[in-house]
């Protein structure tokens, strides 16, 4: 490899470096009245645009969303509120550290 090669990598490496988060946890919210296929629509786009979620999947048949956040934000409250202001009842929320769940 010559010297131009490798400095073309390092601003890219260093960019995928400073964009992951520093520490992530998972949530995991039981949702009580999603029923069809516009409630997950709901939820998913309620927690996207939601600041410090990294990823957000919702699960009809279970019945629950899956949040990756950032280490402590947002707060658990926010995140009840927001299932709440979606028009549904957040009947459990876990978050999950180190295969064990922590309520």
């Amino acid at each position: 490899m010559n010297k131009n090669s490798t400095t073309g990598l390092l601003p890219g490496l260093i960019l995928t470096l400073l964009t992951l988060p520093a520490f992530a946890r998972t949530v995991e919210v039981d949702v009580y009245g999603m029923t069809c296929p516009f409630c997950v629509d709901s939820l998913q786009r309620k927690f996207g645009k939601m600041d410090h979620v990294n990823k957000v999947d919702v699960s009809l048949k279970l019945k629950k969303v899956r949040l990756e956040t950032d280490e402590n934000a947002p707060e658990l409250e926010a995140i009840r509120k927001a299932v709440l202001d979606a028009g549904f009842t957040p009947t459990k929320v876990t978050v999950m550290k180190a295969d064990k769940p922590e309520k």
